[in-house]
């Protein structure tokens, strides 16, 4: 399809494993905590947001619409799959410039970058998703074995956990179409590299994950914010694990063709500059 080497990528898996690899070690090279930063900064942020979002601003509930949810298991849902995809796209945006010596140097199908990228996302999430299962068990066992009538918990996961890989192959599917388009106009603009990290933040406050859709009252701006492809995805997240969340079908499907179509923009906008990216790198 329009010249991608779709085949080259394939037998280049190994390649792209190795990448992986040394995406993770450049990372973290150098640091005290190392790999543990993948499970403090989701934690940080969730208590952060606790605090501030869930005590401050909505009275000690986990906002309007979900309460007596445990603060952490709300924003940990959404927090994760956020962070994978924001890594995929903010890593990804930097693919041409971090990576124009090697480019120059010896012929691989480009794609494994941004694909070692995912990958690399991939083994964060894993972990992250681990500490989140470690507190459905903790709430699990304190609410059904140490109950306190003044204080419920709920939370109540169903079937729709099994659409788990789903969710992350739409998010990052978006994340690296996201991605690949700002790498491949960033070879001409450099502000929009820059300005990458500084939009995502922007977006998150403008998705799902520091409020319930159902905590908003008017229907217009539900049906605004179902525009934005992350919503129904983080959404859908939340009703599977925690039982609620403000999503239909027609808005999860609208959400998956978008995310469908901006990767193969991404895609198309990136096998197009890497043939003469070395003019302009």
């Amino acid at each position: 399809m329009l010249d991608i080497p779709w085949r080259d990528l394939w037998r280049y898996r190994d390649l792209v494993t190795m990448f992986s690899l040394r995406d993770i070690s450049a990372q973290y090279k150098q640091t005290v905590l190392g790999p543990a930063w993948f499970v403090l900064q989701p934690l940080l942020t969730t208590f952060v947001f606790s605090f501030i979002f869930g005590r401050f601003a909505f009275g000690g509930t986990a906002q309007k619409g979900v309460e007596n949810t445990p603060h952490f298991l709300f924003y940990m849902s959404g927090l994760i799959v956020w962070g994978f995809f924001a890594d995929c796209a903010n890593k990804t945006s930097t693919t041409f410039n971090k990576n124009a010596q090697l480019f120059g140097k010896v012929y691989f199908p480009r794609l494994a970058v941004p694909l070692a990228q995912v990958l690399t996302n991939l083994i964060a999430f894993s972990v992250q998703f681990g500490v989140f299962l470690i507190g459905m068990l903790f709430y699990y066992v304190k609410r059904n074995w140490v109950a306190d009538p003044l204080h419920p918990i709920h939370f109540d996961p169903n079937w729709r956990v099994l659409l788990l890989p789903v969710f992350l192959l739409m998010a990052g599917m978006l994340g690296v179409g996201v991605g690949l388009i700002i790498s491949a106009l960033s070879t001409r603009y450099r502000d929009l590299a820059m300005a990458t990290a500084f939009g995502l933040q922007l977006w998150m406050y403008g998705s799902s994950v520091a409020f319930p859709v159902s905590a908003i009252n008017d229907p217009f701006t539900v049906k605004l914010l179902s525009l934005n492809p992350m919503v129904p995805i983080l959404e859908a997240m939340r009703f599977g694990f925690l039982g609620f969340g403000t999503v239909t079908l027609s808005q999860f499907a609208l959400s998956g063709v978008v995310c469908a179509v901006v990767f193969f923009i991404g895609v198309i906008m990136f096998n197009r500059t890497e043939q003469d990216v070395m003019d302009t790198v």
